[in-house]
């Protein structure tokens, strides 16, 4: 086995990652001897890989300035065509209810590989005999490759639009979408915000379909929606880091998610905050967060609304929550009940010491009726799969409830 960091490598994994090449001794074929790479040199990509050892792999997911555990992972693997190998991860639980997820196509396409294969936190895997670039996951990434080919096609809808929210520390685009077909005279807005925490990647599926379902649908609340509300979307916050594959929760010196008050430390948030309160113009009446929750287990396998501590925006939620019920007719069911009000579970007062989120900033914005994060579940919502389609097919439930919301509000 060859251990060594590779040179001009992408810059996420140049400080904290290994690429490992594994040579066999045994002619493979009858050609010529295998060389097996394990590495997370492209964009999204984390991991440290420990060791390899016969046909296991040793390796665990990269906290780099994560203050606390957290379980997001994703790797690349190349010379194993035709092989069993087993990654074995070494320090935290990084396996959801589901399993790792596979590409075998480089990252095009995902699949779940099940819950069965998994046992002590590892997985094993059988290498098509044609494998070039197999890749593996803890959920199914979404990166800004995939948002400009969705953002290019809506591109011919005159109702949307996107534009530069700022640059990064580290120079990329942080973008936005507007979504108006009022031409520029909406009676509503809305604010939709996702990756504050950049590992929580699902949800991108979700806003992509919601968004379409508005520009295109013939539903009678999306004809509704397009005549009398605008949306304000920002699909990555956390740019940076939803590109160089951090974990984003609990981030050194202050989590996305918790930088709505005082001086802002990142760039996305300070100009969310400078942005979004212009553009509403005193019109924005309803803010949505989306979210993934923590990996699997009670609570993290449903939907549900995270409840204030403010009694009338708890009414709002609920009405919301109950609204949203009504037009579940997507893959992914949604029940009102599991709203989780505040002071249960993780929704405690000892949550938010870090800062302050964005749906508390936004409820206090002129106008706001609603403003609320949703969770979205990585992998499995009371036993039905989440995965890139069913995730999309709660857009337009999404999009419905708010169109109800706003009708009645």
């Amino acid at each position: 086995m060859l251990r060594e960091r590779a040179a001009g490598r992408h810059p996420l994994c140049a400080d904290s990652a290994f690429v490992v090449h594994f040579h066999t001794d045994a002619v493979w074929g009858g050609r010529y001897p295998m060389s097996v790479t394990v590495d997370c040199d492209f964009p999204g990509g984390n991991i440290v890989v420990d060791a390899m050892d016969g046909d296991t792999v040793r390796l665990h997911q990269d906290l780099r300035d994560t203050t606390t555990d957290w379980f997001y992972w994703y790797f690349r693997v190349r010379g194993a065509a035709g092989r069993t190998l087993t990654f074995q991860f070494t320090r935290s639980r990084a396996l959801g209810a589901r399993g790792a997820a596979v590409s075998p196509d480089g990252g095009r396409t995902w699949r779940w590989l099940g819950a069965v294969p998994v046992n002590d936190n590892r997985f094993s895997y059988t290498f098509p005999v044609d494998a070039d670039d197999v890749r593996f996951s803890f959920a199914m990434p979404y990166l800004e490759a995939d948002w400009r080919a969705f953002a290019a096609r809506m591109a011919r809808n005159p109702g949307f639009s996107t534009g530069v929210l700022c640059r990064t520390r580290k120079g990329r685009e942080a973008e936005y979408a507007v979504v108006d077909a009022t031409g520029g005279n909406p009676t509503h807005r809305v604010a939709i915000t996702c990756r504050h925490h950049c590992c929580e990647m699902m949800v991108n599926y979700t806003l992509e379909r919601l968004i379409q379902w508005v520009l295109e649908s013939d539903e009678d609340t999306a004809e509704w929606l397009r005549a009398n509300a605008a949306f304000f979307i920002v699909p990555f916050v956390d740019k940076d880091g939803s590109e160089d594959g951090d974990q984003g929760k609990n981030r050194f010196p202050r989590d996305h998610g918790r930088d709505y008050d005082g001086r802002s430390v990142h760039v996305e948030t300070a100009a969310i905050r400078a942005e979004l309160p212009a553009w509403a113009d005193g019109k924005l009446h309803l803010a949505l967060d989306l979210h993934c929750p923590w990996i699997a287990g009670p609570h993290n396998e449903v939907i549900y609304l995270v409840g204030t501590e403010n009694p009338r925006m708890e009414a709002e939620q609920r009405r919301f929550s109950a609204i949203l019920e009504s037009e579940n007719k997507g893959m992914l069911p949604f029940r009102a009940s599991d709203f989780l009000p505040f002071g249960t579970d993780w929704n405690s007062s000892a949550n938010y010491t870090g800062g302050k989120g964005f749906t508390r900033w936004a409820a206090e914005l002129p106008g706001v009726r609603l403003a609320t994060a949703i969770e979205i579940p990585y992998a499995n919502v009371a036993g039905a799969e989440v995965n890139a389609e069913s995730a999309r097919s709660l857009g337009p439930d999404v999009g419905a409830a708010i169109a109800r919301y706003l009708q009645g509000a």
